[in-house]
């Protein structure tokens, strides 16, 4: 096989473990929703829960520390993931579910903005096209009514302030997973966000225990489908994917969500959610189907 074939096969096997993550993170809301503890909380177990899968397969795999870059990128990485469900999942108690979720979503507009001046990347012609597409759909879950109510109050600016951070965690995993694998990576932003997550559960004196089984069943399906398979999936795209290519991907998170929704929430789909989920995919598709190379 020569150097082209091999690097195809592996820009192919980045983006379906791209889709595969995007699709594990669509049960994230579902899992939440199951778990009914606060979110700050759920989202503390989650990363404790991925930590407890993790570490021990990294001391497997390593039995010694990264280095220091490595360490410290995905310290810094895990910080911003941390801050970020804990902005969100705050935001979800000041603000309505719909206008938090449209906010958090402008990660891709962050991520873009900060590819070009930080990491210099020259991105293709029609990213920002697909970009605003998807977005379109976004609004369009939304619906117009809620579009002229939305207010900076708040919870509305937590949101804002989470989708900052999850652009910050995709930019610090780009440059982090350059030189570093997967495995040690995610092992190490985890413990990081684990960390965090628990210095905002105990300063907001947050019950950690007393759930029943039921609560600890969506907590594990949580860990260990969401974070565990979706992000070491994702973490693995972007040692080959550009940040604004996935993050713009990664806008595919909410149809899961609203399709997953049907058979286990028994919710049911509207006219804007499927018109809006199609407009999302279509900005998927613009963004990725001129994207040739790895980097």
């Amino acid at each position: 096989m020569n150097r082209t074939q091999s690097e195809s096969r592996i820009l192919l096997l980045a983006r379906l473990c791209l889709l595969v993550g995007t699709v594990c993170i669509g049960f994230s809301a579902i899992f939440v929703r199951l778990a009914d503890i606060p979110g700050v909380v759920s989202a503390f177990y989650r990363m404790l829960i991925a930590s407890c899968a993790l570490f021990p397969l990294w001391l497997i795999r390593y039995r010694s520390l990264p280095d220091r870059r490595t360490f410290y990128l995905a310290t810094l990485a895990g910080a911003f993931f941390g801050i970020d469900l804990s902005l969100w999942n705050s935001a979800l108690f000041r603000t309505s579910a719909a206008s938090a979720t449209v906010l958090a979503y402008l990660a891709p507009v962050w991520v873009g903005l900060g590819a070009m001046v930080l990491l210099k990347d020259k991105l293709r012609k029609h990213y920002w096209p697909g970009m605003i597409l998807a977005l379109s759909g976004m609004l369009f879950i939304l619906g117009l009514q809620r579009i002229r109510t939305l207010d900076f109050g708040l919870g509305n600016s937590m949101a804002i302030g989470a989708s900052f951070f999850y652009a910050g965690y995709l930019l610090v995993a780009q440059v982090g997973r350059e030189k570093s694998g997967t495995l040690a990576f995610t092992t190490f932003a985890v413990l990081s966000s684990t960390v965090t997550l628990l210095i905002v559960c105990l300063l907001r004196h947050q019950t950690l225990s007393g759930f029943s089984h039921h609560t600890w069943l969506a907590l594990l399906a949580l860990g260990l489908i969401t974070h565990v398979t979706g992000w070491l999936s994702i973490n693995f795209a972007l040692g080959h994917i550009r940040a604004s290519i996935a993050s713009v991907t990664l806008l595919g998170q909410p149809v899961i969500t609203a399709l997953a929704a049907i058979p286990i929430l028994g919710e049911s789909l509207g006219t804007n959610q499927i018109i809006g989920g199609a407009l999302i995919l279509a900005g998927i598709y613009l963004v990725n189907r001129t994207w040739p190379s790895p980097k």
